[in-house]
């Protein structure tokens, strides 16, 4: 999972629903042509298509893309290595996550401070 050092790399989340591929590109550091193939070869990450074959990611699938990036440019993992760590990891992975989207509420709860001040 991408640890707190690391999120400060990588721009907040916005509370948003859904997130075109360009977008999910520029929150993660990752080339849309990169998201495709991973999206090939990690069956976890699975976003909404719709008209024209348009892939809609949601906020997990983001949070997803980040731990895979970490996994494999930051963790030194090859691809299989990190589909065998993201399998095992399920029941930690929850706790993980959950970590993550405290720690995204609460800089996004910052930003909305510092707008009201």
């Amino acid at each position: 999972m991408l640890e707190p050092s690391n999120n400060n790399e990588l721009p907040v989340i916005p509370a948003k629903r859904y997130f075109a591929i360009g977008e999910v590109s520029d929150l993660c550091g990752v080339k849309p042509h990169v998201l495709r193939y991973w999206e090939q070869e990690f069956e976890q990450l699975e976003p909404v298509k719709r008209r024209g074959n348009r892939r809609y990611y949601q906020r997990n699938d983001v949070i997803l893309i980040r731990q895979i990036r970490a996994l494999l440019y930051e963790q030194g993992y090859t691809i299989g290595g990190a589909k065998v760590h993201l399998k095992s990891d399920n029941v930690k992975d929850d706790s993980a996550k959950t970590k993550q989207l405290i720690h995204q509420m609460i800089g996004e709860l910052e930003d909305v401070l510092d707008i009201l001040k």
